[in-house]
């Protein structure tokens, strides 16, 4: 691996409420590796807890939360996916996608396959704290 390159890395745990704070912990201590403000750092677990919420209630019971950190120089890229027997996106108009928007520099949200749902949040350190 080159010096400029970082590695993705890979957090699953079962799609129950209780487990959303390791991920909610996980995002917050990538985002604070990229030197990410305070405030960015607080938006981003509030996102991702926002986001995992969403999927909880689409999600198969027994299956997992698949969460993915991409980091890069200048962003920080989550991708969560859950099980759903019949994934649904919400609307781009409705009060989720609407907090989701405010709190990340870009949010999507796919159905990977018949039966997965995801969502991908980025966040992106502001320009003046770029190195």
């Amino acid at each position: 691996m080159s010096q400029h390159q970082r590695p993705e890395i890979e957090i699953a745990v079962p799609a129950e409420a209780a487990y959303l704070a390791v991920l909610r912990t996980a995002a917050a201590g990538l985002a604070t590796r990229l030197d990410f403000t305070l405030d960015d750092i607080e938006d981003l677990r509030i996102a991702v807890d926002e986001a995992c919420s969403i999927l909880l209630g689409q999600a198969v019971r027994g299956s997992h939360l698949v969460c993915r950190f991409h980091l890069s120089g200048d962003a920080l890229t989550v991708v969560v996916e859950v099980e759903s027997a019949q994934p649904t996106i919400p609307t781009r108009h409705g009060f989720a996608w609407t907090v989701l928007s405010a709190l990340a520099s870009s949010v999507d949200f796919a159905v990977t396959d018949p039966r997965h749902l995801e969502i991908t949040l980025v966040q992106r350190r502001p320009a003046a704290a770029v190195h």
